[in-house]
């Protein structure tokens, strides 16, 4: 039976998602569709979901105000997987330092926003990522970095600071990996962890 995998897509890298879990899911022999989600309604039809980069006060406002905010919190609810980049992991915490953020609370973390610099530092290194063989080529372009970690599993650091966490069925990265042509950390992200849980949903 097909996967349903939703991006949000209020901002963000939104064709290079779905390019990306249309390849994860060819990985593991699944047919998905995909989906982009700018209103409320779609996300209770979704097995997958990821949120995006891009400006976390726009889109921290606009989910709420669309009515998305509580269908999210009800897809990880559920046990389904949630994969959030960069600006996705600042609206993911539970403390983003910015009163303008009005955060899910997916994750037991608190983030620093543009912790490694704005555009012009952006930068790609090699990372380690518990789960991975082999290092990822993250791509950081001005990316928060996390301070604290209470529940959640620290998956990578760079710099001495966690860059990747994973929190039940949620995992999230500081770093943009839909911009890269490897696709391990969607993989990861929708079938290393909860698989059981997608698989018992589709049969």
């Amino acid at each position: 039976m097909s996967l349903t995998a939703g991006v949000v897509a209020v901002q963000g890298d939104v064709a290079e998602h779905a390019g990306a879990i249309e390849r994860a899911c060819a990985r593991r022999d699944r047919d998905v569709e995909v989906i982009e989600i700018r209103d409320s309604g779609l996300v209770p039809d979704c097995d997958l979901l990821a949120m995006p980069g891009g400006e976390s006060t726009t889109i921290s406002r606009l989910i709420h105000a669309d009515g998305i905010a509580p269908e999210i919190r009800e897809h990880v609810d559920a046990g389904k997987p949630l994969f959030a980049t960069c600006a996705g992991l600042i609206v993911a915490s539970r403390d983003a330092a910015d009163d303008r953020v009005d955060e899910l609370g997916l994750l037991d973390v608190t983030v620093e926003r543009n912790a490694f610099g704005r555009q012009r530092d952006s930068f790609e290194a090699p990372l380690d990522v518990d789960g991975l063989d082999e290092p990822f080529p993250a791509v950081f372009i001005r990316a928060p970095a996390i301070d604290e970690v209470g529940s959640a599993d620290v998956l990578a650091s760079w710099d001495g600071r966690p860059v990747a966490v994973r929190q039940g069925p949620v995992l999230a990265t500081a770093f943009h990996p839909e911009l890269t042509p490897d696709d391990r950390l969607h993989d990861l992200a929708f079938f290393g962890n909860d698989r059981a849980t997608i698989e018992s949903q589709t049969d």
